[in-house]
């Protein structure tokens, strides 16, 4: 089976001590190996669980934190109290350690043998409390961790451990992420402004600003054989208007669109950027403002955030990463208007060109419509509308002394015909309902820019932002505005005291 992840890996780790003697370790290394391999094979676990010798003394256990953090390739670490591994012994190995953890509270057994069971027995199974230790320790050390509890042929218990994985494979992308701004933000807007340098002490995020006309010019050094070929793979994939086809009145359009694709791409390849932006109001000498070139680039994994804003760039990217091999996508998304008709309230979400077609199974169409801002030619975009299904909207925001995230579960619904809105969109019911979601929504402080994923939940997001020590604000069906007040008031408290003076 291969996996999504199948080039990181999950350490297992297995704690014990010398207390029982070689024949009850022996024993604890089978179960412990037969625990990884089962876990392992679930479907639900998206990377290889790599099983580690099982750790008896201090220095064994500091020594396989510190090879976790270099190892690039060790994304996270799973760790099980096999039998009572007294848990001074874990301390040094635990503040060493910087990659994200889970503490798996589970048994080699899934019932109990009652008519056999004796002392013997009772000194191998122990992580009943050894597990128990290994959890005081975690939090007298205030150590960042998820806890999950049950027997690892449970359904849920993979499904729980391998949404921390995802969680854990969205962190290492981010600490190793490149964003390349092509010029700056929108002119006075104030939410895509950020700390650039905070963003890369806090998450590992590089972002960095280089002029649109070095793109122009990796656009205008594409070829006309590239450009045919990327013409062929349009009309191959979409329904392309006859007015962009070969022959038609706007077919120039179409290959000045494959050509900003050529070239952004090749900017991206060449400078290991994973997540970009641009700005309407710096195009360049670009003939249009990139359309279908971005939707394709957010659908094939890259991040991306309009009008330069990068967080949002980053969150479309962490999404894509943490939703791979999952149905669905993630795009970037803006709540534009509402339907406010009473007890049947929607949003209606899109951007001016930008939505990935990563959102919709369906087959979606390529056409050429004005765009009132930017000063350029008409831009060439792909037009859709979101499948209907669960989803969630996530916003980045600079609080000056941290990053929030601001999360809403939603439900998108089927949309009514939007002959003359060209753009991909989507249409969703937020939870617990609109009024209420908004308030908490501008209550919070969030942009106006989201990451829309339909491939991960909250779960997964919860777990990202407890590894990455990041706030994060529900909005989902048991919301309430005064509830949501009070866990922002206790969340600044909570934050200042955590990050010291």
């Amino acid at each position: 089976m291969t996996k999504p992840y199948q080039d990181k890996q999950i350490w297992f780790l297995t704690g014990s001590q010398g207390l029982y003697g070689e024949e009850t370790l022996a024993q604890v290394a089978e179960q412990s190996r037969e625990v990884a391999r089962e876990l392992d094979a679930s479907e639900s676990v998206p990377a290889p669980i790599v099983w580690r010798p099982v750790l008896t003394d201090p220095a064994a256990i500091r020594r396989a934190m510190l090879e976790a953090n270099a190892d690039d390739d060790v994304i996270g670490v799973v760790v099980w109290m096999h039998t009572f591994s007294p848990a001074k012994m874990w301390i040094a190995g635990l503040e060493a350690l910087s990659k994200p953890l889970l503490h798996l509270h589970t048994q080699a057994n899934v019932a109990l043998p009652w008519d056999s069971i004796d002392f013997d027995f009772m000194n191998l199974n122990q992580a009943a409390h050894g597990d128990r230790e290994f959890g005081y320790i975690q939090s007298r050390l205030g150590l960042a961790r998820k806890t999950v509890v049950g027997h690892v042929s449970d359904a849920r218990v993979a499904g729980e451990v391998g949404t921390w994985i995802r969680a854990a494979a969205g962190l290492a992308e981010a600490r190793s992420l490149k964003v390349v701004r092509f010029g700056d933000n929108m002119r006075y807007v104030a939410v895509t402004e950020g700390d650039k340098t905070e963003a890369e002490i806090a998450l590992g995020v590089q972002v960095n600003t280089w002029g649109v006309n070095e793109l122009v010019e990796r656009v205008e050094a594409a070829t006309a054989a590239e450009v045919d070929a990327l013409v062929a793979e349009y009309e191959r994939l979409y329904d392309v208007a006859d007015e962009l086809r070969a022959g038609g009145e706007r077919h120039a359009s179409l290959r000045d669109a494959a050509a900003i694709e050529i070239g952004l791409r090749a900017f991206l390849v060449e400078g290991g950027f994973r997540a970009f932006t641009d700005n309407f109001e710096d195009l360049g000498g670009l003939k249009q403002l990139p359309g279908i070139a971005v939707q394709r680039l957010m659908a094939e994994g890259y991040g991306f955030g309009g009008e330069g804003d990068w967080k949002t760039a980053v969150l479309v990217r962490i999404a894509n990463v943490m939703g791979r091999g999952l149905p669905g996508g993630a795009s970037l998304m803006e709540d534009y208007t509402y339907d406010l008709t009473p007890g049947h309230e929607r949003i209606l979400g899109a951007h001016m060109l930008e939505v990935s077609p990563s959102l919709t199974s369906g087959r979606v169409r390529a056409e050429i419509h004005p765009l009132g801002i930017g000063g350029k030619e008409d831009p060439v975009r792909l037009v859709f509308t979101a499948d209907p299904g669960p989803a969630l909207v996530v916003a980045m925001s600079d609080m000056r002394t941290r990053f929030r995230l601001t999360a809403n579960v939603v439900e998108n619904v089927e949309a009514p015909d939007l002959p003359k809105l060209p753009v991909g969109r989507a249409v969703w019911r937020p939870e617990p309902d609109l009024p209420t979601s908004a308030a908490c929504w501008m209550t919070a402080g969030a942009a106006h820019h989201t990451v829309m994923t339909t491939a991960v939940g909250i779960d997964c997001f919860r777990d990202f932002a407890e590894m990455a020590g990041i706030e994060l604000l529900e909005i989902d069906e048991s919301t309430t505005v005064n509830e949501f007040r009070n866990a922002m008031r206790w969340n600044q408290v909570y934050h200042h005291i955590n990050q010291g003076v």
